[in-house]
């Protein structure tokens, strides 16, 4: 993966009724560490992407402070579990014109985690 490639704009990540997805957090925080090169966790602190705390049901391209993509600002959608599974398959096919240089997770089992933990952060 390039350094970027760890960039979920998340974002993104898990069902808008904030309810844990299927996968395994612990193994999707084990993950996380490949989108920590870009990510932050805590509230308020954003790195070359936006903190994904609190991103489950968000609405894509709102956090406040971060300098999103015309492209993501555009995107009308909130982040769920399905969005932020198909983002995090391949986030340009998902949302044309995005930032987020990153090819993708092809693992369905690791997008699965990932979401899980994602949806652990408030």
């Amino acid at each position: 993966m390039r350094i970027g490639g760890v960039i979920l704009g998340a974002l993104a990540l898990a069902t808008s009724s904030g309810a844990m997805a299927a996968g395994d957090a612990a193994k999707g925080k084990s993950f996380f560490v490949r989108c920590a090169v870009c990510h932050k966790t805590v509230a308020g602190q954003n790195g070359i992407g936006p903190s994904l705390a609190g991103v489950s049901g968000r609405k894509a391209g709102t956090l406040a402070g971060f300098n999103y993509s015309p492209a993501m600002k555009g995107a009308n959608f909130a982040w769920t579990q399905a969005n932020l599974d198909a983002y995090l398959t391949k986030p340009m096919a998902k949302v044309p014109g995005t930032r987020m240089i990153f090819m993708g997770v092809p693992k369905a089992e690791d997008r699965e985690n990932l979401i899980a933990y994602l949806a652990t952060l408030k």
